[in-house]
């Protein structure tokens, strides 16, 4: 009798409707608020594009998705976070570059990996970086700035983010270009080294479009670390035009969820941030921002877990090569 029993229940959990109705209780997700973290503080280039893209995708999914700044580490803390949260759907992320990428080469001993303890959902907006001064920075133009960094390094300094962030990364990679030591000046988040770099307490910072584009007419720019120039910042030289061609930087921004994430539900979430990315209101926001949107098959979870991996093996040996570690 109990080897019938068995045989009865192994074939009821194999046969069509049983598996039919294994994922029914997805089909009710999400049936509460959602929390998407963003690991660095409030007002920076990833906060705001959660923001951006988060509010439609609540309303795609029939709930508010709620944006909570957790800051420190270079992101690194709220990234552990979300790597350690419960696989339900209920707590996702915003991560970047910095706490994506170049958080393997940073970080001797990081608690997580992100190429194995996230499920990506989808890839959102690329972000150029540009080096900015304050207004009354000596330098006018790349080469002016290069002069007088390699001449006294000791006499400026730089804001980021964090240690590991876009904006710290993007630098590093810059001061290792022409072999300048700057002083650094770490913050926890790009938005406030942008206040203090307005309010003229640091000398220059290395930030993405969606930082630096909003303040133009109040900062000097030098260079955007891309081939060509912008649609929304046409006057500032690429890196090639500025005499450094090998400075290339783009960050992005992308949406994970915890490891072991259910597909059916990674697959309503990136349902939902592509809705986001296809609304004419989301992109034209993006798009003033000086964002990059990814195309459709660069949308897929799939093209974002590659690009991770990609971004891991591209910076490694950058930040290595620059002799650069974090705690």
């Amino acid at each position: 009798m109990r080897r019938l029993i068995l045989a009865l229940g192994a074939a009821l959990a194999l046969s069509p409707l049983a598996m039919s109705a294994a994922p029914a209780w997805a089909q009710s997700y999400p049936s509460r608020s959602i929390t998407m973290i963003v690991p660095f503080a409030a007002g920076g280039p990833t906060d705001v594009i959660a923001r951006i893209v988060s509010d439609h995708m609540g309303r795609t999914l029939g709930q508010t998705i709620v944006v909570e700044n957790v800051a420190g580490a270079g992101g690194t803390t709220g990234s552990l976070r979300v790597a350690r949260a419960t696989a339900d759907g209920y707590t996702v992320m915003m991560g970047n570059l910095g706490t994506h990428s170049a958080s393997v080469g940073l970080y001797p001993n990081l608690a997580y990996d992100p190429r194995t303890d996230f499920a990506p959902v989808i890839n959102t907006a690329g972000t150029p970086m540009l080096i900015s001064a304050h207004s009354d920075f000596q330098a006018n133009t790349l080469q002016e700035l290069i002069t007088l960094l390699k001449a006294d390094p000791s006499k400026y300094n730089w804001g980021h983010g964090g240690i590991g962030s876009t904006s710290h990364l993007t630098c590093v990679y810059f001061h290792h270009l022409i072999k300048a030591p700057v002083q650094q000046v770490p913050f926890r988040g790009s938005g406030p080294a942008m206040n203090a770099l307005l309010a003229k307490q640091l000398d220059y910072v290395c930030d993405q479009t969606v930082g630096i584009v909003p303040q133009l007419g109040s900062l000097k720019t030098y260079v955007v670390a891309t081939p060509k120039r912008l649609d929304v910042a046409k006057d500032v030289p690429t890196s090639a035009e500025g005499g450094l061609p090998e400075f290339q930087a783009v960050g992005w921004n992308a949406v994970f969820a915890p490891k072991d994430t259910p597909k059916e539900i990674v697959d309503r979430l990136n349902a939902a941030g592509r809705a986001a990315l296809a609304d004419a209101g989301v992109r034209a926001r993006l798009l003033e921002l000086g964002c990059v949107i990814p195309d459709d098959a660069g949308q897929s979870p799939a093209a974002l877990g590659a690009h991770v991996r990609a971004e891991v093996d591209k910076w490694t040996p950058v930040i290595k090569a620059a002799g650069v570690t974090a705690q």
